[in-house]
């Protein structure tokens, strides 16, 4: 059986991988330390694979190998930490609701700045705006993603991705070891418990100057995107105070049953089997905490601090919908925008790559059961509901 995880290990090797002899700060090592000794339990339980321990064990040398990265670089360019992050655009909501559509319609256009896949994944040095798209290292990405999906086409069909689209900030406040895609690493109480209650600090403050390191020579305003920033919209405009904040509605119990089918990849890819119990059990109460959340904001901020999108006006009518969100977001809607979005809705079909099927009584759910966590919610928000 693989030995467990060992963070001071784990550490010592991201130092010698990078040459990098110190982080920023410590902020990481709680959340880093939860989460071994949450895994390694499960690991005595014999939950997880001999190989998805070991990937496991490589994401987190990955996370602490890239902050220490990207802090040499902050260090070499000390100069960039003085550069602000100027009205960000952030697109939240309950996971599955047109988040990452969204993202990807913004993307579109050119005066947008987006973290993309590939850079998120290989982002020291960073590249110039005209060498975002290309160069070698976005070319070799392309490569390996073309032959994953000629390999997995299912993938394309359950997350539309692309290394030259825009990805989500779970991926940088990983490196802080403060997000809820790491708790999808397997069954993980402690972290679960860990991650809802945690103090988000220093995982903006990081992912802050994440941002300032891309922004080196490829500078603009930039769009996030991330569902459980509904989960932290506190600690997020204390970061970023002129932030701009996008809510995707969606039908909350097809979303759910999206989540739990999302998970259970993960589930099957470290354990080998799917534990239905426990997604059905804990993953229904992470939806309804985003929309409770983000309520709660909206109660003690107002109204007015968060823009409301329907994912069924996204579908229906992408451009009317986009230019009634910039008159919100107080931008221009530009012809290179519309061009730009009109390009991505015509190269990206609705089931491009073949449609999701997915079941909520497969994960002991029902639209019955889940009526309770999301009465508050639907009660407040007249979204479309689209049937199961």
């Amino acid at each position: 059986m693989a030995n467990p995880l060992d963070a001071n290990a784990l550490i010592d090797q991201a130092h010698k991988d990078t040459g990098v002899t110190s982080f920023d700060c410590d902020s990481y090592r709680e959340g880093l330390d939860v989460f071994v000794e949450d895994f390694n339990d499960g690991i005595a339980k014999g939950l997880y694979m001999d190989a998805g321990i070991e990937r496991v064990r490589g994401d987190c040398l990955k996370y602490l190998s890239d902050r220490l990265k990207v802090w040499g670089y902050l260090q070499a360019n000390p100069e960039l930490l003085e550069r602000p992050i100027e009205k960000p655009v952030f697109v939240m909501g309950i996971p599955r609701t047109g988040t990452t559509l969204m993202s990807n319609l913004l993307a579109a256009d050119p005066a947008r700045r987006s973290p993309l896949e590939w850079e998120i994944e290989d982002p020291i040095p960073p590249v110039s705006t005209a060498e975002l798209t290309n160069n070698p290292r976005v070319q070799a990405k392309l490569d390996a993603h073309a032959a994953m999906l000629k390999a997995h086409p299912e993938a394309g069909v359950i997350y539309r991705s692309s290394p030259i689209y825009p990805h989500e900030c779970v991926w940088f406040l990983a490196h802080d070891f403060k997000t809820l895609m790491i708790e999808s690493k397997g069954i993980l109480p402690k972290y679960r418990e860990y991650i809802f209650q945690a103090d988000m600090t220093s995982a903006y403050a990081w992912h802050k100057k994440f941002l300032q390191a891309l922004q080196h020579k490829a500078p603009g305003t930039w769009n996030l995107k991330m569902p459980s920033h509904a989960l932290h919209l506190d600690y997020l405009i204390k970061e970023y105070p002129d932030a701009r904040l996008i809510w995707t509605h969606r039908d909350p119990y097809v979303a759910t049953g999206s989540l739990c089918s999302i998970i259970s990849m993960s589930h099957r890819m470290l354990m080998g089997r799917i534990d239905y119990d426990w997604l059905g059990e804990q993953y229904p109460w992470y939806c309804a905490q985003h929309a409770e959340r983000a309520m709660n904001f909206r109660d003690k901020h107002g109204e007015d601090r968060i823009i409301d999108v329907q994912y069924a006006d996204m579908m229906n009518d992408p451009m009317g919908t986009m230019r009634a969100l910039y008159a919100k977001l107080g931008d221009e809607f530009t012809p290179q925008a519309e061009a730009g979005i009109q390009g991505w809705v015509d190269d990206n079909p609705q089931n491009k790559f073949g449609k999701h099927g997915y079941k909520l009584d497969q994960y002991g759910l029902s639209k019955e059961k889940l009526e309770p966590l999301y009465a508050r919610y639907l009660a407040r928000y007249d979204v479309e509901l689209e049937g199961l």
